[in-house]
């Protein structure tokens, strides 16, 4: 027996990150950005400055976490990282700007081959997204996703962000109180992110890293249970 088998024998739940592995973040975010940002004047790149932005809101929700002074919403995290990289690149903005700039998260689309995994694997396993976001913004988003999930968590149940214990241990007491027979170990989180795949398998949970970018995962000692580069593989390995 390979290690798929022992997955597909023990595995139940699958649990997804939404921003960056669901939906394509980078992508959109672009689309979105390319006419405000040349309204505006500026000179740079739309690429560089989705990669600012999201590299921003990753760091503040990391400080956040650690502060451990109580849970700031994901918008308001996206508030401040916006109006930060609007600062950085000299562009003159208001707040009706920064709140629209936010907003697009909530209209995301899947990348292409997302939807098509998703239908193979819900006949086998119980499907449900945890995320970073805000409850609302998960509610909005999930028309513009296409997909009817069996549960939608925000981080917001925990009160910190990925990849805080918690939000891992929120997860698993939600899903196994919905669902029977199910265990940490049977719950596995899959995401394009190493640091999320990290804090799912350090709290005990499986892990399927999406490698999109051909990017090493790194040395951790939380290795994940699954490396594939598309949802269309990940359907392939666990169907």
């Amino acid at each position: 027996m390979n290690d798929t088998d022992i997955l597909k024998r023990e595995v139940r739940v699958l649990t997804f990150d939404l921003y960056g592995t669901v939906v394509d973040m980078q992508s959109g975010l672009i689309e979105a950005v390319t006419p405000f940002l040349e309204k505006k004047g500026w000179a740079g790149k739309p690429n560089s400055f989705v990669t600012w932005w999201r590299r921003t809101h990753f760091e503040d929700s990391m400080i956040d976490a650690l502060c451990d002074r109580g849970h700031t919403p994901y918008r308001q995290i996206g508030h401040r990282a916006v109006s930060h990289v609007l600062d950085r690149a000299g562009i003159e903005y208001s707040q009706e700007d920064v709140q629209w700039l936010v907003s697009q998260i909530e209209t995301l689309k899947p990348f292409d081959d997302v939807l098509a995994a998703l239908e193979r694997l819900k006949e086998r396993y119980k499907l449900v997204i945890l995320s970073n976001g805000d409850r609302d913004m998960l509610e909005a988003a999930m028309p513009h996703v296409g997909f009817d999930f069996d549960q939608v968590i925000s981080v917001q149940e925990a009160g910190a962000f990925k990849p805080d214990w918690r939000t891992y241990a929120a997860a698993e007491e939600i899903i196994t109180s919905a669902y029977s027979h199910v265990e940490r170990v049977s719950i596995m989180h899959v995401a394009n992110h190493a640091f999320d795949c990290v804090g799912a398998k350090a709290y005990g949970m499986r892990a399927a890293f999406i490698d999109r970018r051909k990017r090493p995962f790194g040395g951790s000692s939380h290795q994940p249970d699954l490396v594939v580069g598309n949802f269309a593989e990940l359907a392939e390995a666990l169907v």
